[in-house]
């Protein structure tokens, strides 16, 4: 059945659905994601909640659906757009195609769609609010009502869980996190306690931990203001390594700001720098919004990484405390794995005990 996606500057771009096709628009922020592979992590990451992700790879389907590389139990995207995505797949971990896991959970799929176009609308306009619809002229009210709701609590856990019996306690701070970060600290020996995003810092504490892990999530991070403080006193008591979301509020805990960016960074092919060891690796990204590099002049903050294309910060270390942050996904899924060992630098933090007598005394 033909359809169509609507952009807010007035644009729209004809396909067809290969899901099953939809009983009412749909609406959310359209980007796009420039990698080759990784779709099922795409759909499943929290980062995307309520988006509309647009696929540059023009084959997306190919290896099907899997049973291991979700990132949490369902897929977080409001719509995708491809231009051919119901291709025959091959895999041998395969259990359906990516057609069959998007009708399961309701989730249009519009094909044919010309992607390259619609990219380069999006890379000089920025990512906006867009409609899927099986009308040619959207519902302007759609598209005019699209605000940029609270999204963390979306996605959060409800309640606190324990994973694993390593010898190392870490708490993680869901805001949307990633199956795979919990993976690699558990591949780490590490015990990993998830926590609801608003956890308090005396409930942490509480926990005993060893070290803290914020997470990515969705949504522009001063939407967790009100949160601020907590993090801050969470941040300067506990070794703390922060993901995406985490490095941002990381920032605005020590007198950062952060802006939104153009069409921000999705991709598994991002250039980034070591400041430190002028190392340059590849990683994986899914952000919207970047720290203002200007305002860390009278911080404790110092750059850490940095974005070889456009320079924007990608990493951040504490002056004096046990804190590393990466705006970047050193979990690396869907990505390459070259900056694992960020993993390592922050359990290195860990094992020096020399905090825990001031902390637990």
């Amino acid at each position: 059945m033909k359809g169509y996606i609507h952009l807010v500057n007035g644009n729209s771009f004809e396909g067809e659905y290969i899901t099953n096709h939809i009983e009412k628009d749909i609406s959310g922020e359209v980007v796009f994601f420039t990698g080759m592979t990784g779709y099922q992590e795409v759909l499943t990451d929290p980062s995307y909640k309520g988006q509309i992700v647009v696929f540059t790879y023009p084959l997306i389907g190919n290896y099907g659906i899997n049973p291991v590389d979700f990132e949490s139990k369902k897929p977080h995207v409001a719509g995708v757009i491809v231009y051919e995505g119901n291709m025959h797949y091959s895999h041998f971990q395969a259990q359906s195609s990516l057609k069959e896991y998007l009708d399961s959970w309701g989730i249009p799929m519009l094909g044919g769609v010309d992607t390259r176009a619609l990219v380069k609308q999006i890379r000089k306009e920025g990512s906006m609010a867009s409609v899927l619809s099986l009308s040619e002229k959207p519902d302007p009210s759609l598209l005019d009502s699209q605000e940029l709701n609270e999204t963390v609590p979306k996605v959060s856990s409800k309640e606190a869980v324990t994973y694993g019996k390593g010898k190392y306690h870490i708490v993680l701070m869901d805001f949307g996190y990633k199956k795979s970060i919990l993976d690699s600290l558990l591949k780490k020996d590490c015990k990993v306690t998830v926590v609801p995003y608003d956890t308090s810092f005396e409930k942490v504490k509480s926990l005993s931990p060893d070290g803290v892990m914020l997470s990515n999530g969705p949504g522009d991070p001063k939407q967790l203001n009100h949160l601020i403080g907590n993090i801050t006193a969470i941040l300067s008591t506990f070794p703390t390594m922060a993901i995406c979301l985490g490095h941002q509020l990381t920032a605005l805990a020590f007198g950062g700001n952060t802006r939104k960016m153009l069409f921000g960074h999705r991709g598994a092919n991002q250039p980034v720098v070591d400041v430190q060891t002028k190392r340059v690796f590849m990683s994986s990204q899914n952000h919207s919004y970047e720290i203002e590099e200007e305002s860390l002049k009278g911080t404790p903050l110092s750059v850490r990484f940095r974005n070889v294309n456009d320079g924007s910060v990608e990493g951040l270390a504490h002056k004096s405390l046990p804190i590393l942050t990466a705006q970047y996904h050193p979990e690396a899924n869907p990505g390459p794995a070259e900056s694992m060992n960020l993993f390592e630098e922050f359990l290195q933090t860990v094992k020096d005990t020399s905090w825990r007598d001031k902390v637990y005394a």
